[in-house]
């Protein structure tokens, strides 16, 4: 019966050994201390940059394409003699 309590005891203690690595190890996962400042920071350039791409994008189109056809749609409902 002693072998038996002894490996017991054994099986018990390492047991709790492993819970306490796992209750540890979560502790560090769980850990969020100067998370996301590099991952802020990236997301933040790239919302600038794809902005302005939009912006440089909408101005052109706008510029070249759009408002001089608008112009020339709104001269022409003016000049209108029926």
């Amino acid at each position: 019966m002693k072998f038996f309590k002894n490996v017991k005891e054994k099986v018990t203690n390492r047991t709790a050994k492993v819970k306490a690595k796992a209750v540890s190890l979560w502790a560090v996962a769980a850990c969020n201390r100067g998370e996301n400042y590099v991952d802020s920071g990236v997301k933040i350039l790239i919302a600038v940059v794809i902005g302005a791409l939009l912006l440089g994008g909408l101005y052109a189109l706008f510029g070249d394409t759009i408002m001089p056809t608008v112009t020339k749609k709104v001269e022409e409902m003016f000049e209108f003699k029926g």
